[in-house]
């Protein structure tokens, strides 16, 4: 599963694709970093030692996605049953996110991401067309924004250790259904994107 993963982010790096024995020119890949619903309000539901992780890692994949001049999109959600509304304390990402606040911010009420909002627009606004999906929950709202990127026809990949949910064996578990990528593979396709 590895050796075909890499083969196929090896396709990608070389914008080169096969298509009936030719070769041909394909678009080169345009990263962005979505952070899904790591909102005060929801963060109360997940494991101490799988928020540290988790957090600790999105902040390191903004500052690597930053530092290529890739776009951070911030995700929320919108739930009034729940009390998270905008301008409560509960519906912000914590300060310790290093989020800044000219990053796109996209709020939703389902849990797709794409599902009657402005994501996709927002994407095609900076080009891009692979999406990293960190934050929470990897059963619930990263997952059914994955699900939403791919019918929107974008290359889209689970972030390893950067997703949670309320069950660490559940993220676990979605982490390699998936194949999530890690940090090195990550910062290799960054590096490599635009050459």
């Amino acid at each position: 599963m590895i050796i075909a993963l890499t083969i196929v982010l090896s396709l990608m790096i070389s914008n080169v694709s096969f298509s009936q024995g030719q070769e041909s020119e394909k678009s080169p890949i345009k990263p962005a970093l979505l952070i899904i619903d790591i909102q005060n309000a929801f963060l109360t539901m997940v494991p101490e030692r799988e928020k540290e992780v988790a957090l600790y890692s999105i902040n390191m994949y903004i500052e690597l996605f930053r530092s290529h001049g890739c776009p951070v999109i911030r995700v929320y959600h919108h739930g009034e049953e729940y009390g998270v509304v905008p301008g409560t304390d509960i519906f912000e990402f914590p300060a310790s996110v290093s989020v800044q606040s000219d990053d796109p911010k996209i709020i939703k009420t389902y849990p797709d991401a794409f599902n009657k909002t402005n994501l996709d627009r927002v994407l095609k606004e900076h080009g891009s067309n692979t999406l990293f999906l960190s934050g929470l929950s990897a059963v619930g709202c990263v997952l059914a924004t994955w699900i939403g990127a791919n019918n929107h026809d974008y290359n889209a990949f689970l972030l390893k250790d950067a997703i949670m949910s309320h069950n660490e064996e559940f993220t676990n578990n979605v982490e390699v259904m998936f194949d999530a990528v890690g940090y090195d593979m990550v910062k290799l396709i960054l590096e490599n994107y635009g050459k």
